[in-house]
């Protein structure tokens, strides 16, 4: 067999096995959102530094994908109100009745009550505003532990990455009601609080729910006033308080202020159901 011959033999070698792993990683990476975990029990390969080409590709196309099925789910579900907390607290707990009220207020309102779509405060909020006749909206994430749609939305949707689902839970509200949660609460606190501080979003009311609780981040924010780390004029960006009908009344006097709510034709040319 001559060189050439060689060469053309391992070259279709190279292409055919080239072939198949792209058909093999595309697969994986077109499986429904829904099957997907955010957290494999072993590995998280997309987010461990640099891999293959072919692997970025598709990773970058499946947030895209996803990104454009939020669009698409969360464009007509009207002007919003998400709430914020902990998924571990049960239907007895005092934070879960306060959530629940809250969205049974936000229904009482004319706004969709949206949440993280799980249990615990996400399920109050969302149970308050669906047992009152208000639109309810979940934008869930698969995790391999604690976090499942809970049964009381009108509109739900799944994520792979928190990235994303912060993005979309963002973009569509007029404020923002944190109550007491870990990790993932103060996460999404934080996050919407630097949003307004540096004006990459408009001066949405953000509700701090849970004076007691968060207490402890009252004497932080004097600390890091002191050491010159934020401003004393930041602590505007945010309502304290435990009452539900001040949180209402603080959300609805700037809403109705500040924007006039335009309702939104939909687009038969984009397959968006009439």
């Amino acid at each position: 067999m001559s060189n050439l011959a060689y060469l053309k033999y391992y070259a279709s070698i190279f292409i055919l096995t080239s072939i198949r792993r792209f058909v093999k990683i595309f697969k994986l990476a077109m499986k429904p959102i829904e099957k997907q975990r955010i957290i494999p029990a072993f590995k998280q390969y997309d987010l461990e530094g640099p891999k293959p080409r072919v692997n970025e590709f598709l990773f970058a196309l499946q947030i895209f994908i996803q990104f454009i099925k939020g669009f698409r789910t969360l464009h007509f579900v009207g002007p919003s109100v998400t709430v914020f907390g902990s998924a571990r607290f049960d239907e007895n707990h005092i934070y879960y009745k306060m959530a629940r009220e809250i969205g049974k207020k936000i229904a009482e309102l004319g706004f969709t009550t949206m949440t993280g779509g799980g249990p615990g405060i996400m399920e109050a909020a969302n149970r308050g505003a669906f047992e009152n006749g208000g639109a309810s909206v979940g934008c869930n994430i698969k995790l391999p532990f604690e976090q499942a749609p809970n049964p009381y939305t009108q509109t739900s949707i799944t994520f792979s990455y928190f990235f994303i689902r912060k993005v979309l839970l963002v973009k569509y509200s007029y404020a923002f009601i944190i109550m007491p949660g870990g990790f993932g609460t103060q996460d999404e606190f934080f996050e919407t609080l630097t949003l307004a501080q540096t004006k990459v979003i408009n001066d949405f009311p953000i509700v701090v729910m849970g004076k007691e609780y968060y207490e402890p981040f009252h004497h932080w924010m004097d600390h890091m006033i002191a050491e010159g780390t934020i401003a004393e004029g930041d602590k505007k960006f945010m309502l304290f308080t435990d009452s539900v009908d001040e949180a209402m009344e603080h959300i609805s006097k700037y809403v109705h202020k500040n924007y006039k709510v335009k309702p939104r034709k939909r687009l038969w040319w984009l397959f968006e159901k009439i």
